[in-house]
C-alpha cells in the first residue's frame, strides 16, 4: 500500500535544535574531560535483515541490493532463525531494512502482498509478533517512520530505532532519493511523541565536519530533553567497503568524537561504539558504556566484512578497562516496569513498554525466566 506523501510537520529543521553556544562549548571537549563509565553493557541477539531492499542509495552503504537483486526473507525463515536466535540464549532480535523498500521495489511488494501483507510494516509487525511467541525482544530499526507507524509497532517492540547519522547535508547522501536530517529527526520526534524507548546515533566519517557532529549530537539531546525517550546513541565510524571510498576516521578523531558525545548527552543516556567496527579499547576513557547488540548467531548484515566479537573479547575489553561486564535487554533499564530493574535504578516517568511486551517479560515461561535474569 503507497504511503501518503510526508508532511512539513513530519520533518524537523536542525537549526531549531541546536544552540550555537553550545555547539561551541562541545567543540572544546577532550577525553580528559569525561571519565570511564562504571560498566559495560551488551545485549546478546539474533540480526535478522527482513530485506536488503531501500529506497536510499547512500554512497557509503553495503546493505541495500538494486531492484531485482534484493531478497526478502519468508515467514518461515524468519520463524527458524528465530528459534536459532532463543536456542542461543539470545534476549533480543534486531529487525532491519531499508526505507520504505515497497516504494522502488516492485518485486518486494508483489511478494508480500502474495503473502497477504499491505506492506513491509504489516510484515515487520507479525514478525515481531513470531519473536515474542518464540522467545525474543524484538528492537526494529526499520527507517523514517510517522508517529501512527511507531505508535503500532511499539506494540510489539521492546525499543526501536533509527541513526540520524548527521544533521549536515553531505553528498553521501546525495542522488535522486535523498536521505535528509529534517526527516531522521522528525522521527526521533515522532518516537519520542509516540513514548517508544529509543536508539539513535552518528556515523562519523561520511563528509561531515567536526561541528556538524556537535551539532549532530546537540540536536539529539534536545529531542531527548523534550521526551525523555532516547535510550542510547551510537557513535559509528564508516568503514572502508566495496561502495565507498570514504576513509576510517582516525582513532583521535573517535576519541574527540565520543568524548564530546558523553559530553553532550545526560547521564541517563548510553553512549556505544560498535566493538566489531570501532577501535573500542582506545576509547574505554571517552565515557563509552555499552557495546551494543553482538549475536553469537548471525552476521554483522549491514557490515559483513566485519565479524562480531565473540563474548570472552567483550569480557576482555571490560577487563581493560577495569569495570565489570553486564549483559543487558533491548530496553535499557530505566525504561523497564518498577518489577523487572535492579534495586537503585530510577525509571524513567511514565508507562514505556506495551501490554504485549510486559506480558512477555511476565512471562512464566522459560524466556521470561531468561529476560528476568538479567536485571
Amino acid at each position: 500500500m503507497p504511503r501518503a506523501p510526508e508532511s512539513d510537520d513530519e520533518r524537523v529543521a536542525p537549526g531549531t535544535l541546536i544552540d550555537d553556544d553550545a555547539a561551541d562549548a562541545l567543540l572544546d571537549v577532550t577525553p580528559a574531560d569525561v571519565g570511564s563509565a562504571a560498566e559495560l553493557t551488551f545485549a546478546r541477539n539474533v540480526f535478522l535483515p527482513l530485506t536488503t531492499a531501500c529506497r536510499y542509495t547512500c554512497t557509503y552503504c553495503t546493505f541495500y541490493d538494486v531492484p531485482g537483486e534484493a531478497t526478502l526473507m519468508s515467514p518461515e525463515t524468519v520463524r527458524e532463525q528465530l528459534r536459532v536466535g532463543a536456542d542461543a540464549g539470545c534476549t533480543e532480535v534486531l529487525f532491519t531494512f531499508g526505507d520504505a523498500p515497497d516504494e522502488r521495489y516492485t518485486a518486494v511488494h508483489d511478494q508480500l502482498a502474495d503473502w497477504g501483507y499491505d506492506d513491509v510494516l504489516d510484515y515487520l509487525y507479525d514478525a515481531c509478533e513470531m519473536a515474542l511467541d518464540v522467545g525474543l525482544l524484538p528492537h526494529s530499526n526499520p527507517g523514517d517512520l510517522r508517529r501512527e507507524e511507531l505508535e503500532r509497532l511499539a506494540e510489539v517492540n521492546a525499543s526501536m530505532g533509527v541513526m540520524l547519522e548527521t544533521t549536515a547535508d553531505v553528498s553521501a547522501h546525495s542522488g535522486s532519493r535523498t536521505k535528509t536530517p529534517e526527516r531522521r529527526l522528525g522521527t526521533i520526534r515522532a518516537a519520542g511523541a509516540a513514548g517508544v524507548p529509543f536508539t539513535t546515533g552518528i556515523l562519523v566519517g561520511i563528509g561531515e565536519t567536526r561541528r556538524d557532529r556537535a551539532e549532530s549530537l546537540l540536536a539529539i539531546r534536545e529531542l531527548h530533553d523534550r521526551y525523555d525517550h532516547v535510550q542510547e546513541v551510537i557513535v559509528q565510524n564508516v568503514v572502508p567497503n566495496e561502495r565507498s571510498d570514504f576513509e576510517r576516521p582516525s582513532v583521535e578523531t573517535m576519541r574527540e568524537t565520543t568524548a564530546m558525545a558523553r559530553a553532550a548527552l545526560p547521564p541517563e543516556v548510553s553512549v556505544q561504539v560498535p566493538p566489531n567496527l570501532s577501535p573500542t579499547r582506545e576509547l574505554l576513557d571517552c565515557g563509552i558504556d555499552d557495546l551494543g547488540g553482538v549475536s553469537p548467531v548471525t552476521d554483522d548484515y549491514i557490515n559483513p566484512d566485519y565479524a562480531w566479537p565473540a563474548l570472552d573479547e567483550l569480557e576482555s575489553i571490560a577487563s581493560e578497562a577495569g569495570v565489570p561486564l553486564r549483559e543487558r535487554l533491548p530496553t535499557h533499564e530505566r525504561y523497564l516496569p518498577d518489577a523487572f530493574r535492579r534495586a537503585g535504578v530510577e525509571g524513567a516517568p511514565g508507562t514505556w513498554l506495551r501490554p504485549m511486551v510486559r506480558a512477555a517479560l511476565g512471562a512464566d515461561d522459560e524466556a521470561g525466566r531468561r529476560y528476568r535474569a538479567l536485571q
